[in-house]
């Protein structure tokens, strides 16, 4: 048996409207909204008492998604530092396949995104960068090149 698709990624945040418009502008679309408690909750996820709000958000294609989640109880852990440099342990980011990545840096960057390091050329394939949101989330761009 092998695995069928990525389906979504989980990020767990603190503010979700200011993550969910973050995304909303990178161009995925939101889902659904709304909260997330009870047994079915605490027994997927092996927490007692859970009270969380989710939204989920699509790509374009609607093959794969961001899942973000609010916990409300018990509440958030944060890690630090929280805005880790690239070579930290764990999950780093999610890369983005984007068709002008110089236009999308620019709507990320007036939503209050930093561009992490700069926009680089990898061989005559790509155009890369890392950018990061809000909550320290960082993303990929990739820009395939003609």
């Amino acid at each position: 048996m092998a695995i069928q698709r990525m389906d979504n990624v989980l990020i767990v945040v603190e503010d979700l409207d200011a993550v969910v418009a973050f995304f909303v502008e990178l161009g995925l679309t939101l889902q659904g909204r709304g909260p997330l408690e009870g047994d079915f909750a605490e027994r997927v996820i092996g927490l007692e008492g859970v009270e969380q709000d989710v939204a989920m958000l699509r790509t374009p294609d609607g093959a794969s998604g961001i899942e973000l989640a609010q916990f409300h109880r018990p509440g958030p852990i944060r890690s630090e530092p929280v805005d880790a440099p690239a070579n930290t342990l764990g999950y780093r980011r999610v890369m983005f396949a984007v068709d002008d990545i110089e236009d999308t840096v620019a709507r990320l960057l007036a939503h209050g995104a930093e561009l992490v390091g700069e926009i680089v050329r990898y061989e005559d394939v790509y155009l890369l960068c890392y950018v990061r949101g809000p909550e320290g989330i960082v993303v990929g761009l990739a820009q395939q090149l003609a």
